[in-house]
């Protein structure tokens, strides 16, 4: 019977591996709190953008399952450590969660595969789903199927790199790791190994939510390349409504999340969770989000029926939607999972933090939350739009403009040279799209000027650039259906 279950997963595994030839392939790590559950939700309305090889349940400082056998636990993470005294478990939603919005999603997909192309098949992704180290923060001595299945991964002949999103701790993703040392160290091509297992697996963690990338990962395998997001994340976390420009909070607000997303767009978006929505998630009694009666106190401020609550780990699987920013293989070019630079300690390691810091036109301010929050109408919009696609055909529903640039994204020049750039963009369902360009400048050496004409910009270099210097301009068109939707080119100009 094992072997029929292996061919069946090594098959479907096949299937999906020719359907999805140029797509980032990634790997989901997630404890299961009620906004990795929203997370989640959005991560499947995207998942024809990436190739999803795993969907693995881990733990977190946040939590854990305990051991069955009454070990008392006490968190080694500071926060925590002060929050909750010694215990067996903690806020433990189990591990059929994500089966169930599974579940959901297949009722859903046979329209989302009418508006898009590679979404996955139901059955392939429950075929991804393992238990990895759940019974305590950071927990990583035991050998686990959800271990096993990233170890066996970042071992298999596949060369692409494999995105590995910690949505609670890295615990599971430090125990493939230790697997493979402790398999390899020992070979004479230990080296060769190590070389192509850190140039194949990327992580992207959201905060340290347990000790193992400092005490394991970062020591051991100090050259996996790592985006870390200590900040930028808050913008779509809980307290949200500290984070996001006025401007934007209608977009997060309980009028637009229910008409154009919760309610009325199929099954598996009745399952977001979100604030006065009566829901109660099994096992968290601190979820108490959906009777507004018990959060009228609450430190993030005041809330309505079906506002948003969290979903502080979406950056993870954003990073990889290719929207024309070309951010995927360049942190530091910024995009919609937020915008990150080298770390002064580590080349292989990309923070976020003052160091990313960016101007917002809006508070007038420096804003360490900018590189996220900018994006944010854009991305909710988008999202409206993918909610539409669970329930209308191509014909009622609208997608993404296409934008091009005839010049190329790389450009040389000098400096005080003028740069004529021709704009094309074409839009699938007939609709009008509105050109609008801008430097950015955090992303490169400063600011230049761009000049919009209709269907042609002209960008300037500045006549004080060095050599070496690069300008980044971004062209941007939306849609005017609805809601409205945008993409984006970014041409980057070198001075020489």
């Amino acid at each position: 019977m094992k072997k029929i279950v292996l061919i069946l997963v090594l098959f479907l595994s096949y299937q999906h591996s020719m359907a999805y030839p140029k797509l980032p392939r990634t790997i989901v790590t997630t404890d299961g709190e009620i906004d990795d559950v929203d997370t989640f939700i959005r991560m499947l309305l995207y998942s024809n953008e990436y190739k999803v090889e795993g969907l693995i349940y881990s733990s977190s400082m946040w939590h854990y399952k305990g051991d069955g056998k009454g070990t008392m636990f006490t968190s080694e993470m500071p926060m925590t450590k002060a929050m909750y005294p010694p215990r067996t478990d903690l806020r433990w939603a189990g591990v059929t969660w994500i089966l169930e919005l599974l579940d959901a999603y297949r009722k859903v997909y046979p329209n989302l595969s009418q508006n898009a192309k590679n979404y996955p098949d139901p059955d392939y992704l429950k075929s991804l789903v393992k238990v990895g180290n759940i019974d305590f923060e950071g927990e990583m001595e035991k050998i686990t199927d959800g271990s096993e299945w990233i170890k066996a991964k970042l071992l298999d002949a596949d060369p692409d790199p494999i995105y590995l999103q910690a949505w609670g701790g890295t615990n599971t993703i430090a125990r493939a790791l230790k697997s493979i040392e402790e398999q390899f160290s020992k070979n004479a091509n230990w080296d060769q190994i190590k070389e192509r297992v850190s140039k194949k697996a990327i992580i992207y963690t959201v905060m340290d939510q347990d000790a193992t990338y400092k005490k394991y990962i970062g020591i051991h395998w100090p050259k996996i390349l790592t985006f870390y997001n200590s900040t930028q994340f808050a913008a779509f976390a809980y307290p949200w409504k500290k984070m996001i420009p006025l401007s934007m909070q209608p977009y997060f607000e309980g009028r637009y999340m229910s008409s154009k997303i919760i309610l009325n767009h199929g099954a598996l978006l009745a399952m977001y969770y979100s604030y006065g929505d009566g829901k109660k998630q099994v096992g968290d009694p601190e979820h108490i989000h959906g009777d507004l009666t018990k959060i009228k106190n609450s430190q993030w401020g005041s809330f309505g029926q079906y506002d948003f609550i969290s979903e502080g780990d979406s950056p993870a699987f954003l990073q990889l939607v290719d929207i024309g920013l070309d951010n995927l293989d360049h942190p530091n070019y910024g995009g919609w999972g937020g915008r990150f630079v080298k770390s002064p300690d580590n080349a292989f390691r990309y923070e976020d933090g003052t160091r990313s810091a960016e101007f917002n036109p809006e508070s007038n301010a420096v804003d360490n939350n900018y590189p996220q929050t900018r994006w944010l109408k854009a991305i909710q919009e988008d999202l409206a739009a993918r909610a539409d696609w669970c329930i209308k055909p191509f014909a009622a529903a609208n997608h993404a403009p296409m934008i091009s640039v005839k010049e190329g994204v790389k450009i040389s020049a000098k400096a005080g040279q003028e740069i004529p750039l021709h704009i094309d963009a074409k839009d699938p369902d007939k609709n009008a799209v509105q050109l609008k360009t801008w430097c950015y400048a955090e992303a490169g050496s400063g600011q230049a000027t761009i000049v919009l004409h209709e269907k042609t910009a002209t960008a300037k270099i500045p006549s004080t650039a060095k050599k070496g210097d690069s300008f980044h301009f971004i062209i941007e068109g939306s849609d005017n259906g609805t809601p409205s939707l945008t993409r984006y080119k970014r041409v980057v100009i070198t001075v020489i």
